[in-house]
């Protein structure tokens, strides 16, 4: 709903995309998460969920700041030296992808039971503040469109270990914000499908193709859907593309190629174990 100063256009009813910055709005509410998820969990009474988080601040202060653990010092923000204005001063004062490294980091390692409600509220920040990335199996990623986010996250729950395991590859080397790899992103990607093709024609060496005889051999599918499936796989498997050395006329592939390829792949490791269960395949693996 908008307020009052954008009705009277004092105020803009969008701002800018937030791509490779932050603004204090966006630092001050992605800050609020961690406090209402994290934070808030911590009291001077020393419960069970107070040592959870005081577990959570030591593999902080040990393997994201690389600190001697006897230099930590209490973490009580009523202190004028303290573990937790540390935290919040680095968060606040660091680069715009310090506070996204240490969202993440601190995602990883918080209790489960904590971290997705701490990642819903998190990307409604992302997502009000205009912020171009969002929290995808636990990682920061460029990507924002609900229905991408949607087809990775379903096929890295439900897919076999093989293809999981090449979807999150792909998905670290994209997300990476100091040295992103799209070309091996893209790799990943199709291998990804690969290993599901392999499960699905019970063969070491399937394609896709050999996914979809098998598909076909059970039920139906439509030719010109079937086509275009097969000609978008080959996009990373011809002479010039990205399975292959690089030439001088080869064209590097940029961060959308990398994107559109982890979301698609995603969408046919989804679409292969779907069709497969409609049609009774039996799948292992």
């Amino acid at each position: 709903m908008a307020l009052f100063s954008q009705r009277k256009e004092i105020r803009p009813f969008a701002k800018a995309l937030q791509r490779e910055s932050i603004d204090d709005d966006l630092r001050n509410c992605l800050w609020n998460g961690l406090d209402m998820n994290l934070w808030a969990h911590r009291s001077p009474r020393g419960t069970s969920e107070s040592k959870k988080v005081d577990f959570v601040v030591k593999l902080l202060w040990i393997d994201y700041f690389k600190r001697p653990l006897d230099t930590m010092p209490a973490f009580d923000s009523a202190l004028s030296l303290s573990a937790y204005k540390i935290i919040r001063l680095h968060f606040f004062k660091g680069e715009w992808w310090e506070s996204y490294d240490l969202i993440e980091f601190l995602i990883r390692v918080i209790p489960a039971r904590w971290r997705q409600q701490l990642k819903k509220d998190l990307n409604r920040f992302m997502q009000d503040e205009n912020s171009a990335y969002r929290i995808v199996d636990d990682e920061v990623v460029e990507i924002t469109d609900e229905h991408e986010i949607e087809a990775i996250e379903s096929a890295l729950d439900k897919g076999i270990n093989a293809s999981r395991s090449h979807l999150s590859r792909a998905l670290d080397l994209l997300s990476d914000r100091k040295h992103p790899d799209y070309r091996n992103s893209i790799k990943e990607s199709v291998s990804a499908v690969e290993a599901a093709c392999r499960i699905l024609a019970g063969m070491p060496k399937a394609s896709l193709a050999d996914g979809i005889k098998v598909i076909k051999g059970r039920g139906t599918i439509h030719p010109a859907f079937e086509q275009a499936l097969l000609k978008l796989y080959g996009y990373a498997g011809d002479e010039g593309g990205i399975r292959h050395t690089l030439t001088e006329s080869s064209v590097a592939p940029a961060y959308s190629d990398a994107k559109f390829m982890l979301v698609a792949c995603s969408a046919f490791v989804n679409f292969i174990w779907t069709k497969a269960s409609e049609l009774g395949i039996d799948i292992e693996g």
